[in-house]
């Protein structure tokens, strides 16, 4: 009867002890997932935790300018010069002026003439024709309403003729004593030119006469357009002009000391053109 009793006490305690290790073991698991569990939630905390304490990313301030220097009142302001400003025609009185050109080789003379025919501006003189704008059936020039003298000319109608003059050539002859005699020079000899075909000219016939200035004398027409120069002469007092032939005329020149003479031949080879009249504003 004892042995059965141990016997059975025996089995309850094995059973008891079973028990209690798989409570052990079940408690040992249940902390294990507990301290996971924890683990995950503190890193969970601590990242968002980290992720609110990092500021948010503020755009880049504009800088301030820099406020201009101040300038001391003891220190005087100079104002910057004003620029001279060039003189220049007016829109308005600026005249288009157009033709067409000789055919033949030369340099170009253009005057300005009145409603008298009086020359009131030498336009060009000896100007080659790459001075002029070339227009889409004429060469092109412009006027700016003054004379020679850079003034104003009043409103009214003007008109715009001139020469195209050839392969004039200057002889230097010889230094003479004196100058012809008053019987055998003038003031201006009549020449035949070439006729412009063109503006169906055939006697064309221009009256030549001799000027002078500082720079030299040159060869120009009676009304004072200039035409050709004879010859680079300062100190020049008086000039004259005498027809030699059809095609040449001599010029003395002096300038005190003695007289020069000078032949100018192909003095045929020249052409006149008109470029008609115009209103000035």
């Amino acid at each position: 009867m004892s042995s059965k009793v141990e016997t059975s006490r025996d089995e309850t305690g094995r059973y008891l002890r079973a028990i209690l290790r798989l409570r052990c073991a079940s408690l040992r698991m249940t902390t294990r997932l507990q301290a996971g569990i924890l683990f995950v939630v503190v890193c969970v905390s601590a990242a968002i935790a980290q992720e609110s304490a990092s500021p948010t990313p503020s755009p880049s301030p504009i800088p301030e300018e820099s406020p201009p220097a101040s300038i001391s009142p003891a220190e005087p302001v100079t104002p910057p010069p004003v620029p001279e400003q060039t003189p220049s025609a007016s829109p308005a009185r600026s005249v288009r002026i157009s033709f067409v050109p000789p055919p033949l080789e030369g340099r170009i003379s253009l005057g300005i003439y009145d409603a008298k025919g009086k020359l009131v501006r030498v336009l060009h003189q000896e100007a080659d024709l790459n001075e002029f704008k070339i227009g889409a059936d004429a060469l092109v020039t412009q006027w700016d309403g003054k004379n020679d003298d850079g003034q104003d000319l009043p409103a009214g109608r003007y008109h715009a003729r001139g020469y195209l003059v050839g392969p004039l050539k200057a002889e230097d002859l010889s230094q003479t004593a004196a100058s012809p005699t008053e019987n055998n020079s003038s003031a201006n000899v009549r020449v035949k030119l070439t006729p412009n075909p063109l503006a169906n000219d055939t006697r064309a016939i221009v009256e030549l006469a001799v000027g002078f200035d500082s720079d030299g004398s040159y060869l120009k027409t009676n009304d004072d357009l200039p035409l050709f120069t004879v010859n680079e002469s300062p100190n020049l007092i008086r000039v004259s002009i005498m027809k030699k032939g059809d095609k040449s005329v001599d010029i003395w020149q002096t300038d005190g000391a003695g007289s020069h003479q000078f032949r100018i031949s192909n003095v045929d080879q020249m052409m006149g053109f008109d470029c008609g009249e115009f209103e000035l504003k």
